[in-house]
């Protein structure tokens, strides 16, 4: 039986999440959280998705539907941002605590991303975020580079596949290691 996973491309509709220069993180992410789910659908998962268009469901509706689909993974995307451009660039991935399948799966799609050309910033708990508090799973939220970062932008616009790719076998590196050796 295929693992199930739950992607979650964060934010949407009314809520853009960061914003720079015209570009908005809602976007962003729900382009990469369908091309993931592409991805893991050809490697066999079975793949839902909290959006798939642009619409708003707040975080505790996500992490419920995660629950309510009784998903074996859930999978937040976002881009990070700063206070100032170009302030910070790379990659991180929250985590209720860093043990576990979901530090893991965050260690290694870090570790893919940075393979992309992304800078590792590593793994943080956050036990505040309803996504990672609240859902029964284990759950990861990837920081996708910044936002307002120059160097990120230029990696996610122009290794959009590639960053796929990686973020998808982070995940099925952690689920079958013995495919990744």
């Amino acid at each position: 039986m295929a693992y199930r996973i739950m992607i979650d491309p964060g934010h949407g509709a009314s809520d853009p999440g960061a914003v720079y220069e015209g570009r908005t993180e809602k976007d962003d992410v729900l382009s990469l959280g369908l091309a993931v789910g592409d991805i893991l659908q050809s490697y066999g998962f079975e793949v839902l998705y909290t959006r798939t268009e642009d619409i708003y469901e707040s975080p505790y509706r996500k992490a419920m539907e995660g629950n309510m689909e009784d998903v074996d993974y859930f999978v937040s995307i976002h881009r990070n941002s700063s206070l100032y451009p170009n302030q910070y660039n790379g990659v991180e991935t929250l985590v209720y605590n860093q043990y576990g399948r979901a530090a893991e799966m965050a260690r290694n799609i870090n570790a893919f991303l940075a393979d992309v050309g992304f800078r590792n910033l590593g793994i943080e708990e956050r036990r505040n975020l309803v996504v990672l508090n609240s859902t029964r799973m284990p759950a990861v939220l990837v920081e996708v580079g910044f936002i307002n970062s120059q160097i990120d932008n230029e990696i996610f616009d122009t290794r959009f596949e590639a960053v796929a790719y990686a973020i998808a076998d982070g995940i099925a590196k952690t689920l079958y290691p013995e495919n990744y050796s």
